[in-house]
């Protein structure tokens, strides 16, 4: 049986800003970042984006939720999670150093 895949991802843009994203095809919403497919989206004037976290989810509402948890995020939070630091994240999350530099 086929099952759909989300995926929530964050990318990279050429000011270093953090963009978080949820998508059903990951490599096509790159393209659709990179092209410029939409001169409101926040990515258009900050291209080219790189992707640089990825995760899966197999339903839709986990990953909306996932995708809300870590718009919330510090930008510290948000690196730690691309780095795979969970030690740091955790630290964070209890509010050490928990300013959004």
């Amino acid at each position: 049986m086929f099952r759909k895949i989300y995926t929530v991802y964050i990318v990279e843009c050429s000011d270093r800003s953090l963009y978080t994203g949820i998508t059903n095809n990951i490599e096509r919403r790159l393209d659709e970042h990179n092209l410029g497919i939409s001169e409101k989206s926040y990515t258009y004037s900050r291209r080219p984006v790189r992707l640089v976290y990825a995760e899966e989810h197999y339903y839709v509402n986990d990953a909306i939720a996932r995708e809300k948890q870590i718009k919330g995020w510090s930008r510290r939070k948000k690196v730690a999670l691309i780095e795979g630091n969970i030690e740091r994240l955790k630290e964070l999350s209890n509010g050490a150093s928990a300013g959004s530099a």
